[in-house]
């Protein structure tokens, strides 16, 4: 099956992350956590759900894994201060393998500077952030857009989910 990197650090949004994690493991697939520093348990900011970190994101290579998960929360924001989570990211969404990003995962993609032209969702207070971007914002619970898959806000998060494990089969 496939192998799919989640990228975040503390603050993430706990559903964000739990539950697409949950849906992909049901499914056969693999998740390993990518972080800043491997071995580390970051928390999301709702629910305080640690997360252990199992691979350094500078020690990884988008050709080691088959999709990438973007939970939304504080943690893009927090990740993209750093290149290399922002270098993974670009390389990811040029590698043209799936990508799924989240509410406010969308940053982590605007600061790799790679949705010039894309259709894309993601939380309201980042709407123009998005259109700034370059992309062209849609306000729907899911937005496909070749190889990536967005969504809005936890409620989404069903149609987060199938629409990413459809692009998976």
């Amino acid at each position: 099956m496939m192998k799919i990197a989640a990228i975040l650090t503390d603050y993430f949004e706990d559903v964000e992350y739990t539950e697409p994690v949950k849906a992909f493991r049901e499914k056969g697939h693999e998740v390993i956590n990518v972080g800043l520093e491997a071995g580390k348990t970051v928390k999301g900011k709702s629910k305080q759900t640690p997360v252990e970190i199992d691979k350094a994101v500078a020690d990884v290579s988008p050709d080691d894994f088959d999709a990438l998960l973007i939970p939304g929360g504080f943690s893009p924001d927090m990740l993209r201060a750093h290149e290399a989570p922002v270098h993974f990211v670009r390389m990811f969404m040029n590698s043209g393998k799936p990508v799924f990003s989240i509410c406010h995962g969308p940053q982590l993609l605007i600061t790799a500077d790679v949705l010039q032209g894309r259709q894309v969702t993601g939380y309201k207070s980042i709407v123009q952030d998005i259109k700034n971007a370059g992309a062209k914002f849609q306000d729907s619970e899911v937005v496909v857009d070749g190889n990536l898959v967005s969504s809005r806000n936890p409620d989404d998060i069903p149609a987060f989910i199938r629409e990413s494990v459809r692009l998976l089969e």
